[in-house]
């Protein structure tokens, strides 16, 4: 099954799921009428209203490109978490006024016991849930689906801080904690919310992906070909779950058309050994200059003209860079050409 396949049936059942669930704890909020309960069902609404966005951007996105877009469709996935993010935000303001008239009109508990039971379960299922939609969003570089996760996940421990809450409740019988426990996790539920939001504005501005370019730091720097001489102006970015990157591979100079190809082949198979087929690779070639000879270790060069002085290991900072390095100070700086 192709990726975007596994990420739509995913998507599926997160509907699913959030829609049994938000059944489930308005259940438990008209039988007990505790506000914190109902913070629970709407953060739960947001979750089918979020859930059906985020299954029609992972369809969009699974289209294959075509003239009008050329990279594809995969930057709807963005929106939808963007949009998910919002609507986590504006259910967690709603909560928040709800809560704060709970403070100074208490309302009369009933059946807690019923209540924790219900919202008990409905938050481990939603975590088991959450807990694989990250785990194959992940996987499958799919900022939706990791977002859908996210956000059950977020929904799983709000549900069980109100349970705690309310076994504090139903064994003290302070009624006004109910409304102070919903205006905490309501607070928690708009940080998250805002998180999710700014993950998307830096997807849509086509933000570097540090984390990735670390990853990939580290696996070049421990298979690292001779003939790779410097890499420098690398960008990593996500179209939806295709990742895309862009570099500049230095090599000897003197390598013919064929071999200059090999040696980038060689470098883009590594890449997609580590990170999937999903990985676009665009890599211009550079020649090596004599001031390139300090950095270069390649043994059997015949036209060198400076003798090695040391190896360069390439980190996120130097390869980022859109200038060829030449060679590395005792103090760890870098000049560039």
């Amino acid at each position: 099954m192709s990726t975007a396949r596994q990420n739509i049936t995913a998507q599926r059942w997160v509907v699913a799921i959030a829609v049994m669930l938000v059944a489930v704890k308005l259940t438990a909020y008209f039988a007990t009428r505790s506000v914190a309960i109902l913070t629970d069902a709407l953060e739960g609404l947001v979750n089918v209203v979020a859930g059906v966005f985020g299954l029609y951007s992972l369809t969009l996105a699974a289209k294959p490109r075509d003239a009008e877009h050329p990279y594809g469709h995969g930057k709807i996935e963005f929106i939808s978490a963007g949009v998910e993010g919002a609507l986590i935000v504006m259910a967690g303001g709603f909560i928040l006024v709800e809560a704060a008239q709970s403070l100074f009109q208490q309302r009369a508990l009933h059946r807690l016991d019923l209540g924790l039971w219900l919202i008990g379960v409905a938050g481990l299922v939603n975590y088991i849930a959450g807990y694989f939609c990250v785990r194959l969003g992940t996987r499958n570089h799919s900022v939706a689906l990791v977002a859908s996760g996210r956000h059950l996940q977020t929904d799983s421990w709000t549900t069980a801080g109100i349970v705690m809450g309310l076994l504090l409740v139903y064994i003290t019988d302070i009624r006004w904690l109910d409304g102070a426990i919903a205006i905490g996790f309501a607070l928690f539920i708009v940080f998250a919310g805002l998180k999710i939001v700014r993950a998307a504005v830096a997807g849509i501005m086509d933000e570097s992906d540090r984390e990735l370019l670390k990853h990939m730091v580290t696996l070049l720097n421990a298979n690292r070909s001779e003939n790779w001489v410097d890499l420098h102006n690398a960008r990593m970015i996500k179209f939806g779950s295709v990742l895309h990157l862009d570099a500049h591979l230095t090599v000897p100079w003197y390598l013919n058309v064929h071999e200059d190809h090999r040696e980038i082949d060689a470098l883009a198979g590594l890449i997609r050994g580590e990170f999937g087929e999903t990985l676009e690779l665009y890599v211009h070639s550079d020649g090596c200059l004599p001031a390139s000879c300090a950095i270069c270790p390649k043994k059997d060069c015949r036209v060198r003209e400076h003798p090695f002085e040391r190896k360069v290991s390439w980190t996120v900072s130097n390869i980022v860079s859109n200038k060829k390095h030449d060679r590395e100070t005792e103090d760890g700086v870098i000049r560039s050409q």
